[in-house]
């Protein structure tokens, strides 16, 4: 069986639970919305994705391990973020 899709992409093979139905919560919002991807623990805290660190945090939230785009801009996240404490690490013992 063939189906082809907005993307012009053939699916050819079935899985085995594509015949079951599961029905969303009735006042679930869609996964791609805003916010869905924040830890509850930032969602205590008051963070949403209007602000920086919470928008950060979603994105970061939203990135899957399976895709290897994802697993690229997890490393570059880390070295963006990981370097200045490294540099700041280098000036305390040189300082020293």
């Amino acid at each position: 069986m063939f189906v082809q899709g907005a993307y012009r992409v053939r699916m050819t093979h079935q899985d085995e639970y594509d015949e079951e139905r599961v029905e969303p919560a009735p006042d679930a919002e869609p996964s791609w919305f805003p916010g869905n991807h924040l830890p509850e623990d930032a969602r205590k805290l008051g963070l949403t994705h209007h602000v920086p660190d919470g928008a950060l945090l979603e994105f970061a939230g939203s990135l899957d391990g399976a895709k290897p785009y994802h697993r690229i801009t997890a490393w570059v996240l880390l070295v963006v973020f990981g370097l200045p404490v490294l540099f700041a690490l280098m000036r305390l013992l040189q300082a020293l």
